[in-house]
C-alpha cells in the first residue's frame, strides 16, 4: 500500500480512536477526585505534559483554542492542580481506557508494534504538544499501550496540522469555523471573533491539509507492508470495540 492511501485510511479512526477518552464518564470522574470538572481537566490534564509553564505556552501548542478559554481554564486549574500531577493522570485515562475498551481486541501486540515506530520516527521539531506527550512511559500492558500510542498519533497529526495552517497562513481561529460549528465552539471562539470565511480561506485550508498529509507521510512511511495492514487491522478492531463517541456535555456555554 502506498504510504499516502494508509494516511488516509488511519487518519480519521485515529482522530476518533485517540480523543474519544477525553470527556468519558471515567475520565471526568476521575477529574472530579483530583477537584476539577470536564473542562478544567481537559485543559490541565491534555496540556499537563507542558510542565508548570504559564497560559500563553499553552495556547502555541494547543493552537485551535481561543487564548481567552485557555488562560480561564488553565490557570483556574492550576490553583487546584499542579499540571503535571494532572498531566500524569490524564495520560493514565487514556490508559484506562484501552483497559476498558480493547482487551478483546486482537493483533494488539502488532499494532503496538507498528505505532512505537512511526512515534520513533516522528521528527518532533514544531511539534510541541505532540513531543510533550511522547515524552511520557508508555504503558506496559497492551490494551493500555495500544490506547496511548493511539492518542499519541493523534497529538501527531494536530501538530502537523497547526504547522501546516501557520505555513500556508491561515489563521487556526478560521480553519476552525471551516471544520464545524460544534468544533469552533468548543475551542471558544464566538461569532464576535469574526471575520467569516472566504472562499480564499477554504482553498489554503486544503492546501494545509495537503501539507498536513505529507508531514505526517514521512513517519508513516517507515513500515512495511506487513506493518502497514497491523497498523490498521489494530485501528479497525478498536474503532469497533469503542463505546461512543465523546460528547460535547462539558462543553463551555
Amino acid at each position: 500500500m502506498q504510504t499516502a492511501q494508509l494516511v488516509k485510511e488511519a487518519s480519521p479512526i485515529i482522530g476518533l480512536v485517540g480523543g474519544t477518552y477525553f470527556f468519558t464518564d471515567s475520565t471526568v470522574a476521575r477529574g472530579k477526585e483530583l477537584g476539577l470538572d470536564g473542562m478544567r481537566f481537559y485543559y490541565i490534564g491534555r496540556g499537563g505534559v507542558l510542565g508548570d509553564t504559564e497560559w500563553p505556552v499553552v495556547v502555541s501548542a494547543f493552537g485551535f483554542f481561543a487564548p481567552r478559554m485557555v488562560e480561564k481554564f488553565w490557570d483556574s486549574a492550576r490553583q487546584t492542580i499542579e499540571p503535571r500531577t494532572a498531566g500524569h493522570a490524564y495520560v493514565e485515562c487514556a490508559r484506562d481506557f484501552g483497559r476498558e475498551n480493547f482487551t478483546e481486541v486482537e493483533g494488539l501486540a502488532e499494532y503496538c508494534a507498528a505505532a512505537e515506530k512511526i512515534v520513533a520516527a516522528v521528527d518532533p521539531a514544531g511539534l510541541t504538544l505532540f513531543a510533550a506527550h511522547s515524552a511520557e512511559p508508555l504503558a506496559e500492558d497492551l490494551p493500555g499501550r495500544a490506547a496511548q500510542l493511539t492518542t499519541l498519533l493523534r497529538e501527531h497529526r494536530g501538530s502537523a496540522h497547526l504547522v501546516a495552517l501557520i505555513a500556508v497562513g491561515l489563521e487556526p481561529r478560521i480553519a476552525d469555523a471551516l471544520a464545524s460549528e460544534v468544533s469552533w465552539k468548543f475551542h471558544g471562539w464566538t461569532l464576535d471573533d469574526g471575520p467569516a470565511p472566504t472562499e480564499g480561506d477554504r482553498g489554503l485550508k486544503l492546501e494545509a491539509e495537503a501539507i498536513t498529509d505529507r508531514i505526517v507521510q514521512r513517519a508513516f512511511g517507515v513500515l512495511d507492508d506487513q506493518e502497514q495492514q497491523a497498523l490498521l487491522t489494530g485501528l479497525q478492531g478498536m474503532s469497533h470495540a469503542m463505546p461512543g463517541a465523546w460528547s460535547l456535555k462539558d462543553a463551555p456555554n
